[in-house]
C-alpha cells in the first residue's frame, strides 16, 4: 500500500504541472489547467499502480513478469500507452469539473501530439520499471545517482539464505527441475524481502544473499523477521512444491553485520560490491548452521545492532571457531516465540 501511495502522489504531481502547462499555453489559466491534471493524473496513475503492485503479484500477472523481456514490454507499453492515450484525449477531469464550455477543447493537432506524448511517457517509465528490475531497483538508482561511484565505508547487515537439499534435488529430477524449484522460491522470497526493505545482493546457486544498511535493518529487527516472512511464504506453499517436486523447501540461513567497503566495479557491466571481513563471516556462519544443526544463525554483533529482538527466541550457542577465521565468534540460534 505503501509503495501505491507513492505512484499515486508522483502521477497527481506530474498530472498537475503537466495540465497546468496545458492551461497555461492553450486556456490561459494554470490553475484550472492544474486541476483538470490532478484529476486525469490520478485516473490514469490508479490502474497502472494497481497492476504493478498488486496485479502482477497475482499467479497471472506472474505469468506477464515471467515473460521474455520484449514480450513483458510490449504488452505493458500497449496496454498503457493507450489509456494513457485515452485519459488525455477524453479528460476525466474535464467532465468531472464541468469546465468544458469555460476552457474549451485543447485544439485537435495537440490532442494528437498528446496521444504520441502518451506513448513517449509510458516508453520512458517503463523502461526504467523493467530495466530496475532485472538490475534491481535500488542497484539502478544507486548507479544512476552515483552513490557508490567512489568507493565508501558502510556498516551492513547481511542475510545469507540457503536452499537445503537441491543437489539431491538435482540427482533426483534433474537440472531444468532444480532452475524451476528454485526460480519458485526466490520469486516467493521477493516479497518478503521488499516488505522488510532489503536488497537483493545476489544469487549464488542456490543460496541468496540480502542486505540493508544498519540503519534500515534496525528497526524491528527487520533482517530477522524477513527471515521467518521467507519461511512462513514457503511454508504456505509446502503443498504445491510437494505436488510438483515431490519435496517442499527447507531453509537455512545466517545473519551478521558491520563495517564494510561499498563501491561499483566493472566497465561494460557495472554492479555495486561489498568487500569486507563481514561478507566472509556471514558465509562461514551460515555453513555452521549444519554443523551446530540449527535453522537460522545470527552473530552476537549483528544482535546489537537491532532493535526488537525480544520478540525472538535467542539460544546463546557461545563463542565458535568458523572455517578459514582465527577469531571466535559469539552465536545466537534465533527461533520464533
Amino acid at each position: 500500500m505503501r509503495l501505491f501511495l507513492w505512484f499515486l502522489l508522483a502521477g497527481t504531481v506530474i498530472g498537475a504541472a503537466y495540465g497546468a502547462l496545458l492551461g497555461l499555453m492553450f486556456r490561459g489559466t494554470g490553475l484550472i489547467g492544474a486541476l483538470i491534471g490532478t484529476i486525469d493524473g490520478a485516473v490514469i496513475t490508479i490502474p497502472i499502480a494497481t497492476m504493478e503492485v498488486f496485479l502482477f503479484r497475482t499467479r497471472w500477472g506472474r505469468a506477464v513478469q515471467r515473460a521474455p523481456f520484449l514480450v513483458t514490454f510490449g504488452v505493458k507499453w500497449l496496454v498503457y500507452g493507450m489509456f494513457i492515450a485515452a485519459v488525455n484525449l477524453w479528460s476525466p477531469g474535464v467532465l468531472v469539473l464541468g469546465l468544458m464550455l469555460v476552457t474549451g477543447p485543447i485544439p485537435r493537432a495537440v490532442a494528437l501530439l498528446a496521444v504520441l506524448f502518451s506513448f513517449a511517457v509510458a516508453f520512458a517509465i517503463l523502461l526504467v520499471f523493467q530495466v530496475g528490475q532485472i538490475a534491481g531497483a535500488r542497484n539502478l538508482g544507486h548507479i544512476v545517482l552515483g552513490r557508490y561511484h567512489r568507493p565508501r565505508p558502510e556498516e551492513r547487515a547481511f542475510l545469507f539464505v540457503d536452499i537445503a537439499g537441491s543437489t539431491a534435488l538435482a540427482e533426483r529430477l534433474g537440472a531444468a527441475a532444480v532452475h524451476r524449484f528454485l526460480g519458485n522460491v526466490f520469486r516467493l522470497a521477493s516479497d518478503p524481502i521488499d516488505d522488510y526493505g532489503g536488497e537483493i545482493y545476489q544469487y549464488v546457486g542456490d543460496e541468496m544473499v540480502v542486505t540493508w544498511t544498519v540503519d534500515e535493518a534496525r528497526t524491528d529487527a527487520r533482517p530477522i523477521a524477513c527471515f521467518f516472512a521467507i519461511a512462513a511464504a514457503l511454508q504456505g506453499a509446502a503443498p504445491e512444491f510437494e505436488r510438483e517436486y515431490g519435496v517442499a523447501p527447507r531453509l537455512r540461513a545466517a545473519l551478521h553485520a558491520g563495517p564494510v567497503i561499498s563501491g561499483e566495479i566493472g566497465d561494460t557491466k557495472r554492479n555495486i560490491v561489498f568487500h569486507g571481513d563481514v561478507m566472509n563471516t556471514a558465509a562461514r556462519l551460515e555453513h555452521a548452521t549444519r554443523e551446530l544443526d540449527r535453522q537460522f544463525l545470527v552473530s552476537k554483533e549483528a544482535i546489537g545492532y537491532l532493535r526488537g529482538t525480544e520478540r525472538y527466541v535467542l539460544e546463546p550457542l557461545g563463542p565458535q571457531a568458523l572455517r578459514g577465521r582465527e577469531t571466535l565468534v559469539e552465536v545466537y540460534a534465533v527461533t520464533t516465540v
